[in-house]
Formats: structure tokens, C-alpha cells, sequence
């Protein structure tokens, strides 16, 4: 969305520079990219539940999915090397843009019992991650035409330095974190 793309260089990088004393707007952090990822554990003894998720994961992204195999063979899982397993998007640019627009304010507010995401889960470089249960909290999702809820993983990945800067700028662009 060139919503959130507006915002963020007519709000965010000048409250930016003000709050953390950068000197070039170039300076200021942005978002590099952002990765969503579903574990497909049933795929093992269902292999049409690969094409069911990425089905999902195409609709809610707007890209075809990468399958993810498995990198080595777990007998207690029934695990072979190289069965699929998961699926993965790499958003940058637009799509991740429209993407970061339809999740802060679509999905997030629809999740169950919602208070806020939790501002703890930086990984101390600036990178921040977030966990849904369903899929059924993105609006392109129809009840009746999935087979089963999944959940997926969500990482955005920042340019910032620090944690700190990167909570900052998730913030100013919308992103509902707990008090």
C-alpha cells in the first residue's frame, strides 16, 4: 500500500531523526524485508497439504511460495530427507508494503482476545517476529474453502541497529504493541 509508504517518509523519518539524532534521512531504518513461513507438519502422511497451504499463503501474500524440504531424516517424526515440509515468502517492495498494511490493520485486530503484539520478540538486531495461529484472520481467507487452521510465522526484517530503533519505527507506522 502507498499508504504506509507515505507514511513512513513523511511522519516516520522525521521523528525519527529527531528522536535518535541521525543527521541524514539515508541514516534512518527501514523495513528490508519481510518473511512469512508455515510449518506443514501433515505433510508427511498427506502430501496434498503442501498444495492446500501454499494455496492460502498465495492468497494472503499475493506470491507463490517456496517449498521448504526437510535438511535431514528424523525417524521419531517419520521424517525423510527431502520430503516437503513447509513453505516460505519473501516480500520486499510493494507487496511487502501492502502486506505490513493489510496485517497492522486487518488481520492483527481480528485475532481473538487481541491486546497488542508483545514487544519482546526483537532478536536483538532489529529484526522482529510474530506468530498467528489461524490463517483465518486475513480477510482473502474463506472459511468454508480450507482444510485445515494453520498457523504461520511472520518476520520483519529491519535495517535498525538496535531493538529499540526498531520498535520505534514498527510503532510509527502502526504497529499495535502491549503497553
Amino acid at each position: 500500500m502507498e499508504v504506509l509508504k507515505q507514511k513512513y517518509i513523511q511522519e516516520v523519518i522525521p521523528a525519527m531523526m529527531k528522536k535518535f539524532g541521525y543527521k541524514n534521512p539515508m541514516a534512518v531504518p527501514k523495513i528490508e524485508k519481510i518473511v512469512v513461513n508455515i510449518g506443514v507438519s501433515e505433510a508427511v502422511q498427506n502430501p496434498g497439504a503442501i498444495e492446500a497451504a501454499a494455496r492460502d499463503l498465495s492468497i494472503i501474500t499475493g506470491q507463490k511460495p517456496i517449498v521448504r524440504k526437510a535438511r535431514k531424516s528424523i525417524a521419531n517424526f517419520h521424517l525423510r530427507k527431502g520430503v516437503p515440509i513447509g513453505l516460505k515468502v519473501t516480500l520486499r517492495g510493494e507487496r511487502m508494503y501492502a502486506f505490513l498494511y493489510k496485517l497492522i490493520n486487518l488481520a492483527l485486530p481480528r485475532v481473538r482476545d487481541f491486546s497488542g503484539v508483545s514487544p519482546n520478540s526483537f532478536d536483538g538486531r532489529g529484526n522482529y517476529s510474530l506468530g498467528l495461529k489461524e490463517q483465518l484472520v486475513f480477510p482473502e481467507i474463506e472459511y468454508d474453502k480450507i482444510d485445515r487452521i494453520r498457523g504461520m510465522d511472520i518476520t520483519i526484517v529491519t535495517t535498525a541497529e538496535t531493538d529499540e530503533e526498531a520498535k520505534e519505527l514498527l510503532s510509527l507506522l502502526g504497529m499495535p504493541f502491549k503497553k
